[in-house]
């Protein structure tokens, strides 16, 4: 017996489920097997993941457990997905089934109802063919369709009613099965029966079966286009690469990679596993990963992911990360495991969903009974029709699959662009969020300096003062320097040859450059040195600082010759993603560890209303707390690395980040694009998701609250007129399909900035 260790989970992949009361059997079957902590169970994906406890728990009785509630079940293994025909299968097999059953169902509803509806007709039928032969072959062609394409009503709802847990096929199984065996014993016995009574339903029966599996086609099919986000992350991941073993280049199974190898990529192929540049220089389209449109430059040294499109050059790569350690591999199972989640309030509905199909049956029988008991003749007739109606028309389909689609759709659609939910719960969290709090360094900035200003004097040109400073700091190691020299490099300005370099610790540098000996530092190291400085040139420092900038000057042979300034640089459209917070109705933070002019140039700059400065990490949960107290719910958006106590302490932690182990692991959203308006996005997905699911749930219990009693027979004393289980089956169907296409929906309304 092999037992799992702790901590643990398992995923399953369970077949047979239909509705919610399944959802339900299969959690309670689960929880019951030893060494299990708790089960949750999605309609819409057919998943099962079970948290294990210490003592673990043995697979074969877990997969036994759920079979000997009537279902069938395996283990999913931690592998990289490589297929996903799954849903496609479905969707083809539900078609058959539902084709096979429309063919037998067409000539048997074209008598009966064609002949209702078409006097012509009727008699026509009635003068060719044998009243005794018509019953026989609608018989033999309801009996088909029940036993074909219908079988698994039976076998699966008699099985659950066996195990004492009814479910929406025991529904089915009921009240088409009730409907075929009066009409087949009208039909074989008819002398059983008073004249009156003697009508047939073979139709009912066939056409119940029939629009059931129409709608269950119809589900499938929607459902596949919910799981499209994972098929299209998986088609990402190519099927083979070049790699070189022996000296040679061999085309080989993606699978058969390893760490280490040497891979091969040429301009138009996609990247096959995660690693590093060695050779080559070429733009990479990353937007299947980030949901960044631009293509970016990847050289010797820099990172790859698989699965993104080198576009240009030829590229030789180091693989650092293989099969289902690669980012893309993780995303899918993030994606998988958010979509597979449980939402607080799907627990409700499943509560609900566990007693409601006994309820309908004991509301079938009760409603038969009324009927048989004090109902106008013929009784049993109206009686049989009231019963089959309750059985068919309450199905907990929609109740079922109201929350999981949901879900399904919109982190699918959240991970194409660039948004990956680790826990579909964090949907419902974000969605009562008031406050989002970030970090600076790294998060609203790029957390790297760069030239801010640059002031000539000294009858010096701008151009003429960047190009010695670079020159003079080309021989230093600092940030400030490579600052320099990045922005001399994009002006496209020459750098001359330094001499008699000193770095003067703490205080700035020194040199000569063509001829001329320059001194850079701080306003301290020039008075020291006994620079004359003005009041102006004070006054000038001062405002630069108070800005948070890091200012220095520049002195050439013993004069003033500038006044450069860097700053950490603010990231794009970080004003564009506060303004859209703030749209939606929510407060905005800034909560860094630097220091206040910083932090208030920044907040200032881009309208943060709330800064807190100076606040070491360990300090920021605490400050966190106190600010949700006093605002409510808050995420935090930081970089994933030194934030992970707030990370982990606010109401949704969201870091920003491209996919590392450290960001993943900490924060409820990993945002892949590093693009700041994914924040509000985030937000008004989870809102437009949570009000998507509170429609369905409406739709799904407005339904049966409604039409039950219209099929137990409410409207006939006003109306003379009983519910046709036909319309019960197609309004049952229909009520799934509104479910789903209603979810689907999700895919394609509109993220902008709005309150939702």
């Amino acid at each position: 017996m092999s037992t799992l260790p702790d901590p643990s989970t398992l995923d399953l992949e369970v077949e047979g489920m239909t509705c919610a009361s399944c959802v339900r059997r299969v959690e309670t079957a689960l929880a019951k097997v030893p060494g299990v902590s708790q089960a949750s169970v999605n309609l819409a994906t057919r998943r099962a993941h079970v948290t294990l406890a210490a003592e673990g728990a043995d697979p074969e009785a877990l997969v036994a457990a759920i079979e000997k509630r009537g279902y069938q079940a395996h283990v999913l293994r931690d592998e990289p997905p490589v297929h996903a025909h799954g849903d496609a299968d479905e969707d083809a097999a539900a078609g058959r089934r539902f084709l096979m059953a429309l063919a037998l169902t067409l000539p048997v509803f074209l008598v009966e109802m064609g002949g209702h509806l078409i006097p012509a007709l009727h008699h026509a039928i009635q003068t060719l063919v044998d009243p005794r032969v018509l019953a026989w072959t609608e018989f033999a062609l309801a009996t088909a369709v029940l036993a074909g394409p219908g079988r698994a009503f039976f076998t699966r709802g008699f099985k659950a009613l066996r195990h004492l847990g009814p479910d929406m096929n025991t529904l089915v199984a009921l009240g088409a099965g009730s409907a075929w065996l009066y009409s087949a014993l009208v039909t074989a016995a008819p002398a059983l029966f008073p004249d009156e009574a003697r009508h047939l339903y073979f139709e009912a029966a066939a056409v119940v079966a029939t629009l059931i599996l129409l709608g269950r086609w119809l589900e499938a099919r929607a459902r596949g286009r919910a799981g499209s986000a994972i098929r299209h992350l998986i088609g990402l991941r190519p099927r083979a690469a070049w790699a070189r073993r022996g000296g040679e280049w061999t085309e080989l199974p993606i699978d058969a990679l390893k760490v280490g190898d040497e891979v091969r990529v040429r301009p138009g192929e996609k990247i096959p596993v995660d690693g590093a540049v060695v050779e080559g220089e070429s733009w990479v389209d990353e937007s299947m990963i980030t949901g960044e449109p631009m293509p970016v430059t990847r050289r010797a040294g820099d990172p790859l992911i698989g699965g993104t499109l080198n576009t240009r050059g030829g590229l030789v790569m180091r693989a650092t990360q293989v099969g289902a350690d690669t980012v893309l591999a993780h995303i899918i199972r993030l994606v998988e495991q958010a979509q597979g989640s449980k939402l607080p309030i799907q627990r409700l509905v499943d509560r609900v969903t566990g007693w409601f199909v006994p309820a309908v049956m004991g509301l079938a029988v009760l409603a038969f009974l009324g009927w048989l008991l004090w109902g106008p003749s013929p009784q049993l007739t109206h009686a049989l029709i009231a019963g089959v109606a309750v059985l068919i028309i309450a199905c907990p389909c929609a109740m079922g699959l109201a929350t999981p689609i949901s879900i399904m759709v919109s982190t699918g659609r959240a991970a194409g662009l660039g948004i990956v939910f680790r826990q579909g719960d964090a949907l419902q969290r974000l969605r009562n969020v008031r406050v989002v709090a970030f970090d600076k360094t790294g998060t609203l900035t790029l957390g790297r300096p760069a030239l801010s200003d640059a002031l000539p004097m000294d009858d010096l040109s701008r151009s003429a003062l960047l190009s010695a400073v670079a020159s003079v700091q080309s021989a230093s190691e600092h940030p400030i320097a490579h600052a320099l020299l990045a922005a001399a490099k994009a002006e496209g300005l020459a750098l001359a040859p330094v001499g008699e370099f000193t770095a003067l610790t703490g205080a700035g540098v020194r040199g000569r450059v063509e001829g001329r000996e320059w001194l850079l530092g701080n306003e301290s190291l020039m008075r020291e040195r006994g620079v004359p400085l003005d009041d102006t040139i004070s006054a000038q420092v001062r405002t630069l600082a108070a800005q948070g900038k890091t200012v220095f000057l520049a002195v050439r042979d013993g004069r003033l010759a500038g006044v450069l300034a860097v700053s950490d640089t603010l990231r794009p459209g970080a004003r564009a993603a506060i303004d859209r917070l703030h749209a939606l109705g929510l407060k905005t933070a800034l909560i860094t560890g630097d220091h206040e002019a910083a932090a208030r140039a920044v907040a200032g700059e881009l309208g943060i209303d709330i800064v807190h400065a100076q606040t070491l990490p360990e300090h920021k949960a605490e400050l966190l707390r106190t600010l949700r107290r006093e605002a409510g719910d808050l995420a935090f958006v930081g970089d994933g690395i030194n934030d992970a106590p707030a990370l982990a302490t606010a109401d949704v932690g969201i870091a920003i980040g491209q996919g590392t182990d450290v960001a993943i692991e900490s924060a409820d959203v990993v945002l892949m694009n590093e693009d700041l308006n994914s924040v509000a996005r985030a937000i008004t997905l989870s809102r437009l998701t949570l009000r998507n699911i509170g429609q369905n749930l409406f739709w799904a219990f407005a339904y049966n609250a409604a039409l039950i009693p219209v099929a137990a027979g409410a409207l006939y004393p006003f109306t003379g007129l009983q519910l046709s289980p036909m319309l019960g089956a197609g309004a049952m169907a229909l009520s799934s399909v509104f479910v789903v296409v209603n979810a689907l929906r999700l895919k394609w309304l509109p993220l902008e900035a709005r309150h939702v």
